[in-house]
Formats: C-alpha cells, sequence, structure tokens
C-alpha cells in the first residue's frame, strides 16, 4: 500500500509538555441536521496523545459528511477519517508529519492541511504558526544528479513553453541528459522519484514536503526515514 505523508514546519515556540498538555483531550463538536431530521453530531478530537523520546504523537480523528446514492437519491452519511501525526525540533526547528489516510487523493490534502490548521490554532491561538514547508528547486536538482541512477520519475513545473504546464522525464528519458538539460531550462523539478538505497525503498517528494512511498514498509520505518533523511532538504 502506498503511504503518503506531508511536512509542515511549527514557527510558534512550544515545548514538548506543554504541547501533549494542550492536545490531550481536545475535542469540538457540530451539529448538523440528518435526512429524517433527527440532529447529528460530528466530532473533531485528538486522540492517544503520547510524548517519547522527545516526540509528540498522535491521531486527529474528524467526521465528516460523505455523499453516495441510494436507489438514485443522494444521501450523505457520518464517516470517521484518522491522521496519525508526529511532532519534533530537529536542529531548533520545530516540525508536524501528518500521515494521510487512504482516502481519496482530494480529502488527503483537505485533511493534512485540516490537521496542521487546528493544531496551529489549539497550541498557538490562531493560524499560521504551523506552515508548509518549501525545499528548493536546486536541491531538487542535487539529489537527482547526486546518483541520477537512482531516479525514476522527474516532473516540472513553472514551464516557460507557452500552452505547456509540466513536463516528465522518465524511464529511458532520465538517461537522456541533453533531454534533462533541456528540461531545466525551461521549468523547475516540483517532483522527483527516487531510490533511497540506503534504505532499499522508492520515495517520491515535492517541493511543498509531500513525501509519497511506494516500497513495502511499515509506518514506523517511513516516519523514520523523513526524519532521518528529508528533513534537511528543507529550507
Amino acid at each position: 500500500m502506498v503511504l503518503v505523508a506531508k511536512i509542515f514546519e511549527i514557527r510558534g515556540e512550544s515545548d514538548v509538555q506543554t504541547m501533549v498538555e494542550n492536545l490531550n483531550g481536545l475535542r469540538r463538536e457540530e451539529s448538523y441536521q440528518t435526512g429524517q431530521g433527527d440532529i447529528g453530531v460530528l466530532v473533531t478530537e485528538v486522540l492517544d496523545i503520547e510524548e517519547a523520546e522527545g516526540f509528540v504523537t498522535g491521531v486527529f480523528s474528524k467526521d465528516f459528511l460523505r455523499e453516495h446514492f441510494y436507489k438514485r437519491e443522494p444521501i450523505e452519511t457520518p464517516t470517521t477519517e484518522e491522521a496519525p501525526f508526529w511532532i519534533t525540533r530537529v536542529s531548533g526547528r520545530g516540525f508536524l508529519i501528518v500521515l494521510a489516510p487512504s482516502v481519496a487523493r482530494g480529502v488527503k490534502k483537505l485533511l493534512t492541511s485540516h490537521v496542521a490548521n487546528n493544531l496551529s490554532e489549539e497550541l498557538f491561538g490562531n493560524t499560521g504558526e504551523i506552515v508548509e514547508v518549501r525545499i528548493s528547486h536546486e536541491t531538487l536538482v542535487e539529489l537527482h544528479e547526486s546518483n541520477p541512477q537512482a531516479t525514476n520519475l522527474i516532473w516540472f513545473d513553472d514551464v516557460d513553453i507557452p500552452g505547456v504546464e509540466k513536463l516528465c522525464l522518465s524511464g529511458s528519458g532520465l538517461a537522456d541528459t541533453e533531454l534533462y538539460r533541456n528540461y531545466l531550462e525551461h521549468g523547475k523539478i516540483w517532483y522527483v522519484v527516487f531510490e533511497a538505497q540506503n534504505r532499499g525503498v522508492v520515495v517520491g517528494i515535492t517541493r511543498n514536503g509531500v513525501v509519497t512511498l511506494f516500497s513495502k514498509s511499515t509506518t514506523g520505518d517511513f516516519i523514520n526515514y523523513i526524519l532521518e533523511g528529508l528533513l534537511d532538504l528543507i529550507e
């Protein structure tokens, strides 16, 4: 199963113990009216908060209404999605890693960002204290060029060719140095998929910190790889 996580940076200052105290027991309720006219409750809460070896770990749980059709009629039913998260500090910087649930891609993006905003409000009183990270185009260029044979796929964005939004190199195209250089002249690397040879796993990473694991692995090993191998790429 493909695992997807998103890295955020915590700009606000807060120690581990304070984070645990503020997040432990977080619960918000929102009422909604069912199709039968009854009142239901959607819950947003943080579960399983723990502190271990300088980390804060927990699960962000959110109820939302999902529409489906029954006998040609649209019906909304409550659904719960859970997103595990990890908070840590590295070299004086705070990071939040949110594991996306195994749902549709659009919901993954919505929920991971929702986790960041909700934790920012709870820990610091407002949004904007937990923000998206940035990995530079130059860093991804260096990542590829340091071991081109390990790269499986490169997407370029910010393309200056009229009518072309993105360019892609994969397969034999990656071995074509001239074609790669030509693409570099017209765009920036947005996404690169490569084999982390010291781990034996295939990973993709975007400039805004979305990490996708394509190899079989445990969640724990995936998060450890992000902590030990990818946080240094962030500007």
